[in-house]
């Protein structure tokens, strides 16, 4: 069933209303097959492979709903809502089609460095395409030996004029050979972690490549790769920020990136509660619901417990970020407790529908899938732990 929402404005409920109508016509007709085709054994009998599964019709529908752009100022093209409200319609996304709210999440943390570090005239030149729902970004943060360790990174970015060459590798990104823009953090000093700094790189830059898709455990319409940069040149006019900034740009988006995936793993979490509780009612053992056993009642309680709990905890978070307070310790909490219920209640859904949900015949192994990953992106949830131990320990 629905979860019960408390939406801070009418036009939040609306959101919510056309998040789920849209979830209801374009997203839960397609994610079966959709996921099946890209997965990489059968994407591996077609020649386009996983590229011609990637869901970019579904980005442009939620692009032409004003869906992609949410928390960003209307002056520029954004929907102008309260985090409150837009983690609460990517929990919807969510619940229908995961690959495609975590390709939203992703979006909306591409868009983040220019509009809260970019200068006036970066966000009236940039901003209003890259939020205008037909584009869709990539970040291009860790690498193959800089995952969680960021001030290790080796991609290098030499200015030369009015013009930067990056030259390296990133891993790990999604979007990766779809997207219009790669929002990209490069070494321009020696520095450690102070000499990092970021660009937003042209799809269509010389010396822009790709590797061949990841062949991941799920969420396969959530195309991942590398991407190569060999000598790409970037105006020096699209870095954002000053030179050496680029690890507190990053650290600052990673506090909003990471309620968003608390709020995805949230609805992945209510999709799996909402299949096991129905499944539940409608399948008799002994004459009667399994659902009568009293055993079962309470995995089922203690799975609604979890994702209540889940969402509390991302939405305290957003509103101490919409009052404009200190929220890094909260957003690691969130992304910690909401990607663990994720796993947790997943597997249980698995464990209500008994054998049936270890087929393909039912969604929630697919949620099992999907949820792993969850604890690892956007930082693992032992790098959770650190950053909250440490805002405790000082």
């Amino acid at each position: 069933m629905p979860a019960t929402r408390l939406m801070p404005t009418e036009i939040g409920q609306d959101l919510i209303e056309l998040t789920r109508e849209i979830a209801a016509k374009e997203l839960r007709p397609k994610v079966d097959e959709a996921e099946r085709s890209a997965a990489p054994e059968a994407a591996a009998t077609r020649a386009g492979g996983a590229d011609d599964a990637f869901p970019r019709d579904v980005f442009r529908t939620l692009g032409e709903a004003g869906l992609m752009s949410l928390p960003y100022s209307e002056e520029y093209g954004g929907g102008e809502q309260p985090y409150e409200t837009y983690l609460q319609v990517l929990e919807e996304i969510a619940t229908a089609w995961m690959s495609v709210a975590v390709g939203v999440s992703v979006h909306a943390l591409t868009c983040y460095p220019v509009a809260v570090f970019g200068t006036e005239e970066q966000r009236s030149r940039l901003l209003p395409e890259m939020l205008s729902g037909e584009l869709l970004g990539a970040y291009c943060l860790s690498e193959p030996l800089a995952g969680s360790d960021v001030g290790s990174m080796t991609t290098r970015a030499t200015r030369d004029g009015d013009t930067y060459r990056i030259k390296g590798r990133k891993a790990w990104i999604s979007h990766a050979g779809h997207a219009d823009f790669y929002t990209t953090f490069a070494r321009t000093s020696d520095d450690g972690g102070r000499g990092l700094s970021c660009f937003i790189v042209p799809a269509d830059a010389p010396g822009l490549s790709f590797g061949a898709p990841e062949r991941k455990m799920g969420l396969h319409c959530d195309t991942v790769r590398e991407v190569i940069f060999e000598d790409v040149p970037v105006a020096a006019d699209r870095r954002i920020g000053d030179e050496g900034q680029g690890m507190a740009i990053a650290l600052s988006a990673l506090d909003a990136g990471r309620l968003g995936i608390a709020a995805t793993a949230t609805g992945l979490a209510q999709a799996a509660l909402d299949v096991a509780a129905s499944y539940a009612k409608e399948r008799h053992q002994f004459g009667r619901p399994i659902a009568d056993n009293q055993g079962l009642a309470f995995l089922l309680a203690d799975m609604e417990a979890a994702v209540t709990s889940a969402r509390a905890t991302y939405l305290h978070a957003a509103r101490l970020r919409d009052a404009d307070r200190m929220f890094s310790k909260e957003a690691a909490v969130a992304k910690l407790v909401a990607t663990d219920t994720a796993m947790r209640v997943t597997t249980d859904a698995v464990q209500v529908l008994g054998g049936a949900g270890y087929t393909q015949d039912w969604p929630v192994e697919r949620y099992m899938r999907e949820a792993k990953v969850t604890q690892i992106f956007e930082g693992t949830n032992q790098i959770q732990r650190l950053v909250i131990s440490r805002h405790l320990l000082g």
